[in-house]
Protein backbone atom coordinates (compact mmCIF):
# COMPACT_ATOMS: atom_id res chain seq x y z
CA UNK A 1 0.00 0.00 0.00
CA UNK A 2 2.55 2.18 -0.54
CA UNK A 3 1.09 4.21 -2.73
CA UNK A 4 -0.82 5.82 -0.56
CA UNK A 5 2.39 6.96 1.31
CA UNK A 6 3.31 7.96 -1.82
CA UNK A 7 0.17 10.35 -2.62
CA UNK A 8 0.45 11.80 1.01
CA UNK A 9 -2.54 9.99 1.78
CA UNK A 10 -1.37 8.48 5.14
CA UNK A 11 1.54 9.75 7.64
CA UNK A 12 3.02 6.43 8.15
CA UNK A 13 2.81 3.09 7.08
CA UNK A 14 1.79 0.41 9.06
CA UNK A 15 1.25 2.99 12.17
CA UNK A 16 -2.86 2.79 11.90
CA UNK A 17 -3.54 -0.43 14.27
CA UNK A 18 -1.00 0.61 16.76
CA UNK A 19 -2.17 3.91 17.20
CA UNK A 20 -5.77 3.15 17.43
CA UNK A 21 -4.74 0.81 20.04
CA UNK A 22 -3.12 3.64 22.06
CA UNK A 23 -6.50 5.97 22.31
CA UNK A 24 -9.27 2.90 22.35
CA UNK A 25 -9.60 -0.61 23.60
CA UNK A 26 -9.78 -3.64 21.95
CA UNK A 27 -13.49 -3.52 22.13
CA UNK A 28 -13.35 -1.67 18.90
CA UNK A 29 -12.22 -4.73 16.49
CA UNK A 30 -14.96 -6.79 15.61
CA UNK A 31 -14.25 -10.06 14.03
CA UNK A 32 -16.52 -11.97 11.75
CA UNK A 33 -15.86 -14.67 9.14
CA UNK A 34 -14.85 -12.47 6.60
CA UNK A 35 -14.55 -9.34 8.06
CA UNK A 36 -13.12 -6.42 10.47
CA UNK A 37 -15.15 -4.30 11.68
CA UNK A 38 -13.59 -1.46 13.84
CA UNK A 39 -15.71 0.65 15.46
CA UNK A 40 -14.44 4.08 17.39
CA UNK A 41 -16.72 5.72 19.80
CA UNK A 42 -16.75 9.31 19.58
CA UNK A 43 -16.16 10.25 23.25
CA UNK A 44 -19.53 12.47 23.78
CA UNK A 45 -21.49 10.80 25.40
CA UNK A 46 -24.50 10.60 23.54
CA UNK A 47 -27.13 9.56 26.08
CA UNK A 48 -27.30 8.12 29.37
CA UNK A 49 -29.03 4.95 30.79
CA UNK A 50 -32.08 5.33 32.40
CA UNK A 51 -32.12 3.48 35.79
CA UNK A 52 -35.57 3.92 36.98
CA UNK A 53 -38.92 3.03 35.44
CA UNK A 54 -40.15 5.09 32.77
CA UNK A 55 -42.93 7.31 33.20
CA UNK A 56 -45.12 6.85 29.93
CA UNK A 57 -44.85 10.96 28.95
CA UNK A 58 -40.60 9.79 29.26
CA UNK A 59 -41.82 6.62 27.10
CA UNK A 60 -43.29 8.58 24.43
CA UNK A 61 -40.48 10.92 24.32
CA UNK A 62 -38.04 8.04 24.07
CA UNK A 63 -40.29 6.29 20.71
CA UNK A 64 -40.11 9.99 19.61
CA UNK A 65 -36.46 10.13 19.83
CA UNK A 66 -36.22 6.69 18.63
CA UNK A 67 -38.27 7.03 15.70
CA UNK A 68 -35.83 9.80 14.57
CA UNK A 69 -32.41 7.60 15.09
CA UNK A 70 -34.30 3.90 13.62
CA UNK A 71 -32.90 3.06 9.91
CA UNK A 72 -35.35 1.75 7.14
CA UNK A 73 -33.12 -1.26 7.55
CA UNK A 74 -33.99 -2.00 11.45
CA UNK A 75 -37.46 -0.81 10.62
CA UNK A 76 -38.17 -3.07 8.26
CA UNK A 77 -37.29 -6.03 10.01
CA UNK A 78 -38.98 -5.38 13.43
CA UNK A 79 -41.62 -5.06 11.14
CA UNK A 80 -42.07 -8.41 9.30
CA UNK A 81 -41.69 -9.85 13.16
CA UNK A 82 -44.64 -11.39 14.81
CA UNK A 83 -44.82 -13.18 18.25
CA UNK A 84 -42.89 -15.61 18.17
CA UNK A 85 -38.97 -16.81 17.63
CA UNK A 86 -37.00 -16.61 14.29
CA UNK A 87 -33.46 -17.77 13.06
CA UNK A 88 -31.26 -16.40 11.17
CA UNK A 89 -31.96 -17.20 7.51
CA UNK A 90 -35.56 -16.60 8.30
CA UNK A 91 -35.54 -13.26 8.99
CA UNK A 92 -32.94 -12.69 5.67
CA UNK A 93 -35.81 -14.23 3.68
CA UNK A 94 -38.53 -12.18 5.52
CA UNK A 95 -36.26 -8.67 4.57
CA UNK A 96 -35.09 -9.99 1.11
CA UNK A 97 -31.27 -9.87 2.08
CA UNK A 98 -29.15 -12.66 0.73
CA UNK A 99 -25.43 -11.45 1.86
CA UNK A 100 -25.10 -12.00 5.50
CA UNK A 101 -22.74 -9.47 6.49
CA UNK A 102 -25.36 -6.94 4.95
CA UNK A 103 -27.75 -8.49 6.79
CA UNK A 104 -26.13 -8.36 10.41
CA UNK A 105 -24.25 -5.20 10.09
CA UNK A 106 -27.19 -3.39 8.51
CA UNK A 107 -30.43 -4.85 10.09
CA UNK A 108 -29.82 -7.73 12.94
CA UNK A 109 -26.96 -5.93 15.12
CA UNK A 110 -28.80 -2.07 15.28
CA UNK A 111 -32.14 -4.04 15.61
CA UNK A 112 -30.13 -5.87 18.74
CA UNK A 113 -28.21 -2.75 20.30
CA UNK A 114 -31.39 -0.76 20.26
CA UNK A 115 -33.17 -3.21 22.26
CA UNK A 116 -36.28 -3.98 19.94
CA UNK A 117 -34.23 -8.02 19.14
CA UNK A 118 -33.31 -10.22 21.76
CA UNK A 119 -30.86 -13.55 21.38
CA UNK A 120 -32.71 -16.64 22.63
CA UNK A 121 -29.49 -17.88 23.55
CA UNK A 122 -27.62 -14.78 24.64
CA UNK A 123 -25.08 -16.62 26.48
CA UNK A 124 -23.93 -17.96 23.16
CA UNK A 125 -24.61 -15.48 20.56
CA UNK A 126 -23.03 -17.88 17.42
CA UNK A 127 -25.02 -20.84 18.19
CA UNK A 128 -26.69 -22.49 15.18
CA UNK A 129 -29.73 -22.97 17.23
CA UNK A 130 -29.64 -19.04 17.92
CA UNK A 131 -33.02 -17.66 17.60
CA UNK A 132 -34.39 -13.92 17.60
CA UNK A 133 -37.46 -12.57 19.37
CA UNK A 134 -38.87 -9.23 19.23
CA UNK A 135 -39.17 -7.40 22.50
CA UNK A 136 -41.73 -5.46 24.37
CA UNK A 137 -39.76 -2.53 23.58
CA UNK A 138 -39.88 -3.47 20.00
CA UNK A 139 -43.74 -4.28 19.85
CA UNK A 140 -44.33 -0.90 21.77
CA UNK A 141 -42.11 0.79 18.96
CA UNK A 142 -43.96 -0.63 16.36
CA UNK A 143 -47.29 0.18 18.08
CA UNK A 144 -46.41 3.69 17.92
CA UNK A 145 -46.02 4.13 14.37
CA UNK A 146 -48.92 3.15 13.60
CA UNK A 147 -51.18 5.32 15.48
CA UNK A 148 -48.58 8.51 14.02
Amino acid sequence: MRIFKDLDLVEQLGSGIPRILETYDKECFHFSENFLRVVLPSGKVLSQPNTEQDTEQDTEQDTEQDTEQVTEQVLSLISVMKERNYNRNELMKAVNIKHRPTFLYNYLQPAILRGFIELTIPEKPTSSKQQYFLTQKGRDFIRSLSKN
